[in-house]
């Protein structure tokens, strides 16, 4: 049975995420241990991870930062053995370079890009971008296999993930003008919305993450 590091360090929405995991697993006949640990040892044996994360940048970085031995151990898991990686909402834009939410906070710099406000064209779509909305430009990433055009996701934020390079963006968003709602290079993938909170599609994606052979 694989094991799934679902990553606590102070700033995500664990209870519902490990629920999701777990009824995603279940519901799709998938072998998953979901173990939410803090713990590195822990997570730099584990077969997947997910980082989650909710609040600003700044904060989930110095949170993550803070559990000491903890971001070497992620760090080993998926950048040294290659391990399946999920970031959620924060959990995503830590991926980043850097963000820019109350000045500049260095990112894992995994995926080259930064974190920056929103600021939508049309003056009715309101900051922060809270609610359901539909998937644009999906480009067939095995995380997205079967979710349609327009596909609805559950959103809550104000920052977004702009990467450096277009080929990191498998999914956009359009709320006042579009930007990256999902990105993913190599063994790495993050979604800007919340999975746990997106019904039947959000459950469906968390399942294919854990059958996801990157």
């Amino acid at each position: 049975m694989q094991s799934v590091a679902l990553i606590d360090y102070g700033s995500g929405n664990l209870r519902s995420a490990e629920k999701a995991l777990l009824k995603a697993a279940h519901d799709h006949g998938v072998r998953a241990e979901i173990v939410v640990t803090g713990d590195p040892d822990v997570v730099a044996r584990a077969d997947r991870v997910v980082l989650p994360g909710v609040g600003a940048f700044a904060h989930c970085y110095a949170a993550l930062h803070a559990r000491p031995g903890l971001m070497e151990a992620v760090g080993e898991a998926v950048r040294g053995r290659g391990v399946p990686f999920l970031g959620i909402c924060v959990g995503m834009q830590l991926m980043a370079s850097r963000g820019l939410e109350f000045g500049a906070t260095p990112g894992l710099d995994w995926i080259a890009g930064e974190v920056r406000l929103i600021e939508p064209a049309d003056p009715a779509c309101k900051v922060p971008h809270m609610g359901w909305n539909g998937l644009t430009g999906l480009c067939g990433h095995p995380l997205l296999a079967g979710v349609a055009d327009g596909e609805p996701m559950y959103f809550t934020h104000s920052f977004a993930f702009f990467p450096e390079a277009a080929a990191d963006v498998i999914a956009e968003v359009d709320h006042g003008g579009r930007f990256p709602a999902a990105v993913a290079r190599g063994n790495m993938a993050g979604v800007q919305f919340h999975p746990e909170k997106s019904q039947a599609a959000g459950l469906s994606l968390l399942a294919r993450f854990l059958e996801w052979r990157p």
